[in-house]
């Protein structure tokens, strides 16, 4: 079914049943219909309608669910917008998507030239007439997530409603998801995990959903599942190695709790093991990108779960592991992971050459490197090019390096990630000096807080006479890293 008219399904079939609740508000399917049709009417008076995107800086909360489904209910489609970007990166994905609308926070002030601005609070919550049924095109665009690309400049990943309808109903097989189920949400819903997993998904199979509207806790995770007593949820690694690493008098009621979905960044064997024995529920690790639509292989939640692995494809898609020249190698064999299925995006908005060299003849090309063994399981073993991971955000050196370059002072600028116990990895930036130049680190630090997200600011500066290059006059990160390592060791 179209994820567009779940509103309309769940007050018909479930009329007083919970839909989705936060710290502030709690919604039974009949109301988050009602609250949706009214925030239609009024998207709609704000000239709002089909083909049109509206641009969500939110952060998590019932009404970034009310605002989805309002949105796709008029043919219109969502960008969410991480609320910790700085103006600079707002606005270029306000005018890259095309944004018609940008909702924000209640007091929040932004740089939005030409767009319109909704604060939170000026949503309506009165009841309208029935409106039309919603518009049910699978071709229609439904979401359009920023992710930053190898060239620097962050990308629109066009999933369309027949992405998302095929993504949720392969999630909802794959986590064997019913209506006694509830998710409680903790990622951010600026991703598309946080959207698809923990809010669709659950809601198709005629489930609940908590928001935990906070930033995350590790001293009060517990206490929430211990009150809200969810059947499951999703994190990244970082989280469970915050969570393990809470003293060991916190034993708490996890009763509730089928299994927690790992993923975003690969998780040790021992991790994984280590929180299960703790904790009493499985942790069931996946692997996925944004534009394959969130999720394209997870470990069985009731079958064989093989740690180190990022287990079995979801149902109706197909994995392949090919060498350089395109060809699918033997099980056990390294390569670039590459995935087929209704999942796979339409595309890059605006970038038909990026599109074209990253989806071939219906296969996308992950860029990460990993194989299968005889029996589907896939392990991931690297990843190409020099994407960062820190806490579960994929952060591309060369955006950093970009904002580096703009100081008059930096010749050239190369960007690393470095092993970090909390975050799996760190960023760091190594300078060049321009010819006869001072680079001062200070103001190196006040220009990234200006243009860069605080996850992706570098938290050491080196300056050095001389970049390592390789043979061709590239920046060699391979060299730099190991230099890199090798001074941590002596320090």
């Amino acid at each position: 079914m179209n994820v567009a008219s779940l509103p309309d399904r769940r007050a018909e079939l479930d009329p007083h049943g919970a839909a989705v609740s936060d710290e502030h508000r709690s919604l039974t399917n009949t109301q988050l219909l009602s609250r949706v049709r009214t925030a239609a009417r009024q998207l709609q008076d704000l000239g709002i309608g089909a083909g049109d995107v509206v641009a969500l800086k939110l952060t998590n909360r019932v009404e970034f669910v009310v605002l989805l489904f309002a949105a796709w209910r008029l043919g219109a489609t969502i960008t969410p917008v991480n609320p910790s970007m700085t103006d600079v990166e707002v606005v270029r994905q306000l005018q890259d998507s095309g944004a018609r609308l940008l909702v924000v926070e209640d007091g929040a002030a932004v740089a939005s030239p030409g767009v319109t601005v909704l604060a939170v609070g000026g949503l309506h919550e009165g009841t309208v007439e029935p409106d039309q049924a919603p518009l049910l095109d699978p071709a229609t665009l439904a979401l359009l997530i920023y992710t930053s690309g190898t060239t620097g400049v962050p990308k629109g990943v066009m999933l369309d409603h027949a992405n998302i309808d095929a993504m949720v109903g392969m999630g909802l097989r794959a986590l064997e998801l019913g209506p006694a189920d509830r998710c409680l949400l903790i990622l951010p819903l600026f991703h598309v995990n946080g959207i698809v997993v923990s809010v669709l998904t659950p809601l198709l199979a005629g489930a609940s959903v908590v928001i935990a509207g906070r930033r995350f806790d590790p001293h009060g995770f517990f206490d929430l599942v211990e009150r809200e007593r969810p059947t499951f949820f999703s994190a990244v690694p970082t989280i469970y190695s915050m969570l393990a690493a809470l003293p060991d008098d916190v034993r708490p009621d996890t009763s509730s709790l089928r299994f927690a979905v790992c993923g975003a960044a690969p998780a040790s064997a021992e991790l994984l093991a280590r929180f299960e024995a703790r904790f009493g529920f499985p942790l069931v690790e996946g692997y996925g990108l944004s534009e394959g639509t969130c999720g394209s292989t997870i470990n069985p939640v009731g079958g064989p779960r093989r740690a180190g692995t990022v287990g079995l494809p979801f149902p109706g898609q197909e994995v392949r592991i090919v060498d350089a020249d395109g060809s699918e190698v033997e099980p056990g064999t390294d390569g670039e992971v590459v995935v087929r299925g209704p999942n796979v995006m339409r595309g890059y908005l605006g970038r038909p050459d990026e599109t074209a060299r990253v989806v071939v003849d219906g296969w996308l090309h992950t860029g990460d490197v990993g194989h299968l063994d005889a029996e589907g399981y896939l392990t991931l073993v690297g990843r190409s090019k020099d994407m960062i991971i820190r806490g579960g955000e994929n952060i591309y050196p060369k955006e950093i390096e970009d904002v580096l370059a703009g100081d008059p002072s930096v010749l050239e600028a190369a960007v690393i990630g470095v092993p970090d116990e909390k975050w799996g990895e760190v960023v760091v930036a190594y300078v060049q000096p321009s010819p006869g130049a001072s680079v001062d680190a200070t103001a190196l630090k006040e220009l990234c807080a200006r243009s860069l997200t605080g996850y992706k600011r570098p938290t050491a500066f080196f300056v050095v006479e001389a970049l390592a290059k390789n043979a061709v006059g590239k920046i060699d990160k391979t060299a730099l890293r190991a230099h890199h390592a090798a001074l941590s060791a002596r320090s």
